[in-house]
């Protein structure tokens, strides 16, 4: 945990935005992606829903995950740009923008993942589990196994 404490920032446009890039950048490597994904995901979608980015097209994903071809869905936050997965109505209500432009590249910016993360979370409301292994049954006690004898029965 970092001992440094510093000012929280207001949830503006460009400080979402800088904390989406923040959070999309380092979920890439991270020991817990599934959160930051999903830190991100939220966050996009509060801000569609209160005017701060908008849906503009589908894209064809890069790396489509069980099929030959995937699309995600092109998101405009001020200056930046993020794709997230689509749902049904995406499909029905925006154009398709075929292949991923990769001349079109998100402008760099300088916020800790610890500042980014804090915002987004306080933005959202989600809350990280920091023991993951307690909710997947791993802390159970482990009991040693039982040998019998050859010909004894189990029951």
């Amino acid at each position: 945990m970092n001992s440094y404490k510093f000012t929280p920032l207001k949830p503006t446009t460009q400080n979402l935005s800088y904390a989406i890039f923040t959070v999309n950048r380092h979920a890439k490597t991270a020991t817990n992606p599934k959160f930051l994904y999903l830190l991100k995901k939220k966050a996009i979608e509060k801000m569609i829903h209160e005017g701060k980015a908008l849906k503009v097209g589908l894209h064809f994903s890069e790396h489509p995950k069980y099929s030959q071809q995937q699309s995600d869905v092109l998101v405009r936050c001020g200056d930046y740009t993020f794709h997230i997965p689509p749902s049904k109505t995406d499909f029905k209500q925006l154009p398709h923008l075929g292949k991923l432009d990769h001349s079109s590249r998100n402008p760099k910016c300088r916020m800790s993942l610890s500042q980014a993360k804090q915002l987004l979370q306080d933005y959202t409301g989600l809350k990280e589990d920091h023991n993951p292994r307690q909710n997947r049954g791993l802390n159970k006690k482990n009991n040693k196994p039982v040998f019998k004898k050859l010909g004894d029965s189990f029951f």
